[in-house]
């Protein structure tokens, strides 16, 4: 199951992968215009402390796929 969430002009690509019954692994890329030229564009994630329930792994996800990017662009202007 993929998902995209876009994020200050940038794409969070989030991936789940079911490891048992009702409970989810997850990965996120974060891919935009800045990352390519800090050599991460594409790069596979795995959000530790899995599995998660569906909900969570797309939250959970998501908020590390926002600080990441938080932290490669800086503070929000």
């Amino acid at each position: 199951m993929r998902r995209l969430i876009a994020y200050r002009d940038f794409e969070i690509h989030v991936e789940l992968i079911q490891v048992d019954q009702d409970m989810y692994s997850v990965t996120f890329q974060i891919k935009g215009h800045n990352v390519g030229r800090l050599s991460v564009d594409g790069a596979v994630i795995p959000v530790r402390h899995g599995p998660f329930t569906y909900r969570w792994a797309y939250l959970v996800a998501e908020i590390a796929g926002q600080a990441a990017i938080d932290v490669l662009i800086g503070h929000e202007q």
